[in-house]
């Protein structure tokens, strides 16, 4: 089990680990021995938890170069083979005197409709440069195009509510985006949807964002038994600290409980906790050397335990 933002630097994060409760957990942890770490970079276009999916995969790791969206569409049951894929949001972008951040997609209050009337307002546009776009979500495109093969770009999750410059698709391989970008923001202010929707009191789409980009190796084998939680995302990326701790400890009592009867019945379980710049990896097959060296036979309270992530 993969489990994106555990923790994280900012400190409401810190004060309500010191107050999680997480019993399936420390338990599982005291039966279980440190596998790896990855440090990380907090500055890194890719995310921790997107790191530590492409080591999941086999995949060989490039920041920026997770192809998440290739990986979904191989999911899906679709062929997704050897073809350059990324993610679109649809996006609101606040412009300052001297900056630009993004909404949270979320505030967009975006439904099928619309996102769906959007797609086609915009689609000849990415045709011009061989992007073919099709609809997955209301806040989520998918793009094939050779372009997306060696595109490196920044997680959404690493940009959604913040400012936006230092995480655009940069050098060759990302002016056909950049252009694409400054041309959606003039077809956008223009269009009779968005003043539909700020008369309905709705933010404009007035950009998108490029994530997830990238092609896969051929003959890539599936990883078995890979779980990957969402739980604590959302409330993380608001500030919502009381409400992460409580995901946090939804999650210990439901899936924490399962791994420790899965390993408690002779299976391998392995764990992995992902922070905003690195992860940490248990599995019960490092058990025996883990305390052999440590000597501990009992596992640290939830906030040593995340805390440094």
């Amino acid at each position: 089990m993969l489990v994106p933002f555990a923790s994280c630097a900012a400190s409401g994060c810190q004060e309500a680990l010191r107050g999680l409760r997480l019993p399936h957990l420390q338990r599982l942890l005291r039966q279980m021995g440190v596998e790896g770490t990855d440090a990380g970079d907090p500055g890194s276009l890719s995310a921790p938890h997107e790191r530590a999916l492409a080591r999941a995969w086999g995949l060989p790791f490039e920041d920026g170069l997770v192809p998440l969206a290739a990986l979904q569409v191989r999911q899906a049951g679709q062929e997704a083979g050897t073809e350059g894929w990324a993610w679109i949001t649809p996006a609101h972008w606040r412009v300052g005197r001297d900056h630009v951040d993004m909404a949270l997609p979320h505030d967009l209050a975006l439904d099928a409709d619309d996102s769906q009337a959007l797609l086609e307002a915009m689609r000849p546009y990415f045709a011009e440069d061989g992007i073919t776009l099709a609809y997955d979500a209301p806040l989520r495109w998918l793009a094939r195009a050779d372009v997306f093969r060696r595109l490196p770009s920044a997680s959404l999750d690493r940009v959604m509510g913040r400012t936006i410059d230092r995480w655009m698709p940069s050098g060759d391989a990302g002016r056909p985006v950049r252009r694409l970008q400054q041309e959606m923001q003039m077809l956008l202010y223009t269009l009779p949807l968005n003043d539909a929707r700020q008369r309905g009191g709705l933010l404009p789409v007035n950009s998108f964002w490029v994530s997830g980009t990238g092609a896969l190796p051929p003959g890539l084998p599936t990883p078995l038994g890979l779980q990957v939680t969402p739980y604590l995302r959302d409330t993380a990326l608001v500030g919502d600290w009381a409400g992460w701790a409580a995901a946090w400890e939804q999650l210990d009592a439901r899936d924490g409980a399962r791994l420790l009867r899965e390993l408690e019945q002779g299976r391998t379980v392995r764990l992995t906790l992902c922070g905003e710049a690195g992860t940490r990896t248990w599995s019960s097959a490092a058990r025996g050397a883990w305390q052999r060296f440590t000597g501990l036979f009992s596992a640290p309270a939830p906030s040593a335990l995340l805390e440094g992530l």
